[in-house]
């Protein structure tokens, strides 16, 4: 049986000022979604019966809705309410699973061009394009390493996604994800093309009690993975010279020293820690990684945009 292209799986919450945008994103494209399964998850706005709207005449959106747990559950309710919408679907009838949020906006090519990448490519396990927000009307790079796939528009190849075991239920669980595909060997990559640029519609970390909670949330993410602390010190430098300035990097780190202060818990898998800082230590200039995965197609990918 001829496999289905892209299953695309949106998670959403009270997104009614974004998703319009989004929804004519993905309608614009040349290489359309099989199917798009869009999951309400509790809103208290007119999100749901926007999607309805749209779904009404595209049998190939479908709007499910999903208990309301009362809160914005950043992290592991993103990926809770992904595998609610996972549920009832066949994996093996695919080619592609993206977890696409609901307040981004990306060109009318860029699932086409992002295939493109797999197709020529048999190592990619994921990819995606470049976030960018819009700053006094113009694009800005929400800065990201070329290896990071990005968590907004999270896009992997079936047979990758079932090999690492899926999502984790937990802060980061996009970085764990990437950091996984590279420990089975697939290479994991953010493409800088300009027909893979896509507009995040709010500032990262920001959708939840705002900003200072969003970092302060990034630092627990990066305890939660295991990240090496003088890795997590270059985070909190890095991210000090991007809004909100000096004190965005600052929070990374609280909210880290926080995690180790009240012993949370930490993501256990064999050697995953082991991986994740020699790959740390290697963009540090201070070691190498372990995985030897063959050099990519496009030699020309280096990064510059640094540490995620």
């Amino acid at each position: 049986m001829r496999k289905k292209n892209i299953l695309l799986i949106s998670p959403v919450r009270n997104e009614s000022g974004f998703i319009r945008r989004t929804i004519w994103s993905v309608l614009a494209q040349s290489v359309r979604p099989a199917r798009w399964i869009i999951v309400d998850d509790g809103s208290s706005d007119d999100t749901a019966s926007i999607v309805e709207e749209y779904a009404k005449d595209h049998d190939w959106i479908r709007l499910v809705k999903k208990p309301d747990r009362g809160i914005r559950a950043v992290g592991p309710g993103v990926v809770e309410s992904f595998y609610y919408g996972l549920s009832g679907n066949e994996l093996d009838e695919f080619e592609y699973v993206c977890k696409l949020d609901g307040d981004i906006e990306f060109r009318e090519q860029y699932f086409e061009k992002l295939i493109e990448k797999f197709q020529e490519d048999p190592q990619l396990g994921s990819a995606s394009g470049k976030p960018f927000i819009l700053v006094n009307n113009k694009l800005v790079p929400e800065r990201t390493n070329d290896e990071m796939v990005a968590g907004q528009i999270n896009f992997y190849r079936v047979d990758c996604f079932k090999q690492i075991g899926g999502f984790v239920p937990q802060v980061h669980w996009d970085a764990i994800a990437f950091h996984r595909a590279r420990m089975e060997g697939w290479r994991t990559q953010s493409f800088r093309d300009a027909d893979l640029q896509f507009i995040h519609l709010r500032l990262m970390g920001s959708s939840d009690k705002g900003i200072v909670t969003g970092r302060m949330r990034w630092g627990k993410g990066q305890y939660f993975i295991g990240t090496h602390p003088l890795y997590l010190l270059g985070i909190g430098i890095y991210r000090s010279f991007e809004k909100p300035f000096l004190l965005g990097g600052a929070y990374i780190i609280i909210g880290y020293l926080k995690a180790f202060l009240e012993r949370d818990k930490q993501y256990q898998y064999p050697g995953f820690r082991q991986s994740l800082h020699a790959w740390q230590m290697e963009k540090l200039k201070l070691g190498r990684r372990k995985e030897k995965i063959n050099p990519s197609y496009h030699p020309n990918q280096l990064s510059i945009y640094g540490t995620d």
